[in-house]
């Protein structure tokens, strides 16, 4: 799960207009010259878009036949720009999908399976669950190029003066540690999102989830959602807990303060450890602790599978399509996946690109302890979209506008429509 950095609406929608075209050159496919592809990049624009940059520059002086237009495009803006560039059969050779939109965008034939083609030639060498995850009605559709979860992450120092060793194992120890922070750093001591993918972990500590996709059922007004919610709720006061931040910049808040050392403990993911590393609390990167998230009531603890993979449109030609396998590939090989964790500090999604040198990063090695709690999102195409009516709903329930019961009978409402073939 990316929370990239957003460019104007009108900027992006000029450099799109102008780059999105799937059948570029002539759009027979028969150049004499260089096939060029181009590549809608999602990642961070100040952060991680340099290092793709540099690998497109080493893919083209491989591959001086095909060359590859290079379109960073804002996270948030993303899925839709695609939709609707897709729709119109004019969207990008290859695009750097989140997983969840993988399933979505498959169902409606906007990418080409990758079965037995190039871009999956070293299918065995990624982690399975990652391959499952990038699967739609027993075909592949994406190749996975970076993935996440979220984490406990906190200040080791700051917990030291508070006398504390170790991360706490429930959210129960975190509230008690929260206070003793308070008592003794004087700063906070967790501060919580109201976001719905960070409130997830709540609901896979419950044992619940938003839907019972194999049950064809919505259970997020379930007497274990409705548990996990209010243990969410509840995080947002008491001593040592901050309270909730319903702005617009919200997530900027609780990473500066994070970062800056103003408060002991978020969760959040590996997509901000080279900006924890540039905060005045985490210059010494040892300070950096990173735990799997505190386990809710039925004893379970987990956090939603995020990250990313290459895909190819479906409505390019032969040539472009070619092309793009083979760039995808080039991208998702182990050499690459290995130079954008060290310079990215991401993680890899093949075993063989964990090299020594990049465990060596303390925030990496420190994630990859946490992903065997990670939970795979289900094969549900309007799965990731079931997020935006609790987007809507749980700041007005953690901001006190409206009461939790009632906001997740709005949600449960609204999540209907995306799903109406799903029973209550």
């Amino acid at each position: 799960m990316r929370r990239g950095i957003a460019a104007t609406a009108l900027v992006a929608s000029l450099a799109l207009a102008a780059t999105a075209c799937g059948g570029s050159d002539d759009g027979s496919g028969k150049s004499d010259g260089p096939v060029t592809i181009t590549w809608w990049d999602t990642s961070n624009a100040t952060n991680e878009a340099p290092t793709y940059k540099s690998l497109v520059a080493n893919f083209e002086k491989a591959n001086p036949k095909i060359k590859v237009k290079y379109v960073n495009v804002p996270f948030d803006q993303a899925q839709n720009k695609f939709d609707t560039a897709a729709g119109s059969k004019g969207a990008p050779d290859v695009l750097r999908s989140e997983v969840g939109w993988t399933p979505a965008f498959a169902k409606k034939g906007y990418f080409l399976p990758l079965d037995g083609t190039q871009a999956l030639a070293d299918k065995d060498k990624f982690q399975s669950s990652l391959i499952q995850q990038a699967q739609f009605e027993g075909k592949t559709y994406g190749v996975p190029i970076v993935t996440d979860t979220l984490a406990l992450v906190y200040n080791k120092a700051l917990f030291a003066k508070a006398g504390i060793t170790e991360a706490p194992k429930t959210w129960d120890e975190l509230k008690a540690d929260a206070a003793k922070i308070k008592d003794k750093a004087e700063v906070d001591g967790y501060w919580g999102s109201t976001q719905a993918y960070y409130a997830q972990t709540f609901l896979y500590g419950e044992g619940t989830d938003t839907v019972d996709a194999s049950a064809k059922k919505i259970t997020v007004t379930s007497a274990a959602a409705k548990k996990a919610y209010g243990t969410w709720l509840s995080l947002f006061s008491g001593k040592g807990l901050h309270k909730a931040d319903t702005t617009a910049d919200a997530y900027a808040h609780i990473q500066d303060a994070f970062v800056n050392g103003k408060v002991a403990a978020i969760i959040q993911g590996p997509w901000e450890i080279t900006n924890f590393y540039k905060g005045s609390a985490f210059t010494d990167k040892s300070n950096l602790g990173i735990a799997t998230v505190p386990a809710g009531s039925a004893g379970k603890a987990g956090a939603p599978t995020g990250g990313h993979n290459l895909s190819v449109y479906a409505g390019s030609d032969k040539a472009h399509q070619e092309a793009a396998l083979k760039f995808v590939n080039f991208m998702t090989s182990a050499k690459s996946q290995e130079t954008i964790a060290l310079k990215n500090s991401t993680l890899p999604t093949r075993d063989d690109a964990f090299s020594a040198q990049v465990k060596a990063d303390p925030g990496i090695a420190g994630y990859q302890g946490v992903l065997a709690a990670a939970q795979p999102r289900p094969a549900l195409p309007e799965y990731s979209s079931l997020w935006g009516p609790l987007d809507t709903e749980l700041p007005k329930i953690a901001g006190g506008k409206e009461p939790l019961d009632k906001g997740l009978s709005n949600a449960e409402l609204a999540i209907a429509k995306l799903v109406p073939d799903f029973s209550k």
